[in-house]
């Protein structure tokens, strides 16, 4: 299949819905589980009642929309990366983009480990945690779109690109931790 043609447009097209599709469904997944580790201060009959009412959510959401979609995002990206392998793999930006596709596959193990421990009603994690955790996804996010659109800058502006990446990420988390903490001094008052 080769880079541009029919085929590898469609494949193309399937593996950018699919990712759209999945990265709605892992925010979203992370967002059900910062709803549901609240509702830990909620009276007992609340809590039975969102709790059973949270896995039914986090359950359909994790087995129809984003395990799906994960797999056939990778399926896709696999088939055009090795149909055209010998070009991807001395792009500079490939490889940016390889890394954290990588971390995108421990950050999507990390959060089933921690929905299963919250399915059995086990908490490790605050709310502010699981708050920091689904920003990981949006870094990640952005350093894989921004690496492909900006491909070209790759090889001259690297490092640039790197810092850019790293100061978005630490300013995203850093109006989360301000959001949240202003939010609960206000929710206190």
């Amino acid at each position: 299949m080769e880079y541009g043609s029919l085929e590898y447009s469609i494949i193309k097209s399937l593996h950018l819905i699919f990712m759209v599709s999945y990265f709605a469904g892992l925010f979203y997944i992370v967002r059900l589980m910062i709803y549901h580790a609240e509702a830990n201060s909620k009276s007992q009959v609340e809590k039975q009642i969102l709790f059973s009412q949270f896995i039914v959510m986090e359950k359909k959401l994790w087995n129809i929309i984003v395990v799906p979609a994960f797999v056939i995002m990778v399926l896709t990206g696999f088939t055009m990366f090795l149909s055209n392998s010998e070009f991807f793999l001395v792009q500079p930006w490939m490889h940016f983009k390889l890394s954290f596709i990588l971390i995108l596959f421990i950050y999507h193990f990390r959060v089933w480990l921690i929905l299963k421990q919250i399915i059995k009603g086990q908490f490790a994690y605050s709310s502010l945690k699981l708050r920091m955790l689904n920003e990981v996804a949006t870094v990640i996010l952005f350093s894989v779109i921004f690496s492909v659109v900006m491909k070209n800058y790759f090889v001259d502006n690297w490092y640039w690109l790197i810092i850019c990446f790293v100061l978005t990420g630490v300013l995203i988390m850093a109006i989360v931790k301000l959001f949240y903490v202003n939010n609960e001094n206000t929710e206190s008052s």
